[in-house]
Order: C-alpha cells, then sequence, then structure tokens
C-alpha cells in the first residue's frame, strides 16, 4: 500500500492534539496528595498518563479507586480552561487535511464530557467526522476495539488509516487494528520510549503529517 492510498486519520486528543499534560498532571499529584499525602512527586506521575484512571488507581487502592477518580475528574474540570493549550500546528494541519478530503477522528481514553470541553476551548471539533470516547466502548487503547468503533463509523477499512499518538497505547491500538501508526515527537514522556514500540512515522510537528499523506 502506497502512502497517497490513505483516506483516514484518527487522533488521540491528550497529548496528541491539544496540551493536557500539566492539567493531567496536576490532577494527580492533587487526588494522590490527598490520599497519599507526600508520597508522589511530579516525576513519580508520568508513567500514569496514558492508561485509563481506572487502571492506573485501581492498580493502587480497589476499594478506593472510585472515590480516586471522582476527586480527579472534578479537579480536572475546574482547573481545565486555565491549563490545557493547543499544540503548535495542529489547527492548520487538521483544516489542510479536512478540506484535502480525508475522514477524521478521534480516539481517546476520556469520557466525552471532558473530550467536549478541550474541543471547545482550542475549536478543533469542526473537523471531525467520529469521536470515540471511553463511554463508548468496553476496551480502552491498547484494545484494537476503539480504533476499529472509529473506523466503522467512518465508514473505512484499517489498511486506509493511520493512527496518531503520543503513548504507546495509542500506537499498539493502531497495530492491533491493522492501521499504519504515527507517534509524535512532543510526547511528555519523549520520543525514545514511543520509538520501542516501532511506530510507522514519528512527526518532530504535526504538519509533517501533510507531506506524509500527499497533501501539498
Amino acid at each position: 500500500m502506497s502512502d497517497k492510498q490513505v483516506t483516514t486519520i484518527l487522533f488521540d486528543l491528550d497529548g496528541t492534539l491539544i496540551n493536557t499534560n500539566e492539567l493531567i498532571i496536576a490532577s494527580f499529584l492533587h487526588t494522590l496528595e490527598h490520599y497519599y499525602p507526600s508520597k508522589y512527586k511530579r516525576e513519580d506521575v508520568l508513567a500514569f498518563i496514558g492508561p485509563s484512571l481506572f487502571d492506573t488507581f485501581s492498580s493502587m487502592d480497589a476499594d478506593k479507586c472510585d472515590d480516586m477518580i471522582a476527586m480527579y475528574r472534578a479537579y480536572n474540570h475546574d482547573m481545565h480552561d486555565s491549563l490545557v493549550t493547543e499544540y503548535e500546528t495542529v489547527y492548520e494541519t487538521l483544516d489542510a487535511l479536512k478540506k484535502a478530503g480525508f475522514k477524521l477522528g478521534i480516539v481517546t481514553t476520556k469520557l466525552r464530557d471532558t473530550v467536549n470541553m478541550g474541543l471547545k476551548l482550542t475549536g478543533i471539533g469542526e473537523f471531525f467526522e467520529t469521536v470515540v470516547t471511553l463511554d463508548d466502548v468496553s476496551m480502552a487503547k491498547p484494545d484494537p476495539e476503539p480504533v476499529l468503533l472509529a473506523l466503522k463509523q467512518l465508514g473505512s477499512e484499517p489498511g486506509e488509516a493511520i493512527m496518531v499518538g503520543d503513548n504507546y497505547h495509542d500506537v499498539l491500538a493502531g497495530k492491533n487494528a491493522g492501521t499504519k501508526t504515527a507517534g509524535v515527537a512532543w510526547t511528555i514522556k519523549g520520543p525514545e520510549m514511543l520509538a520501542k514500540h516501532e511506530p510507522d512515522y514519528m512527526l518532530e510537528k504535526m504538519s509533517d503529517l501533510l507531506q506524509i499523506v500527499g497533501v501539498k
């Protein structure tokens, strides 16, 4: 398959299209300081970016997991608009891809209400024909279910799609679903970590996608 046959591009949201890293880190530190005073520092919570909140908190204390998730989400919502920004070239790239006729979707492990906040704040929601959230699936990335659901909703096959993300969950979800994959070098965990999972492409900035799919 040549790259010119790509018709569909799926994106992770957090850490890929919008910079929610400071919000996520602050939300984890706020929650963990309440339950485990003075135990966790900034560098400790980087590993929690990517997996679902349930996976992270249930591994700490299954009995308190629901309460921890609730505290995290409340703080996350309160601080959202003051801590979230959009990565450079994202808006222009999405606009160019849309105008060139590509089908665009989001596949995220966030809940829909928080997703909608990010899309509204950055104004990029208009570009996407489908948004698959944690509310829509039984299995989160790296399981292929969310990617396959997005492709089904867009009327696309895995072989004509690229999954773009900042975390190994995104790369593995794409591989498991049979799409091409692209990592983003601005991942907070560092591009070397992402490169270990062998994405087909590594983007230095979002506009690198345009050349990959043949948009001038």
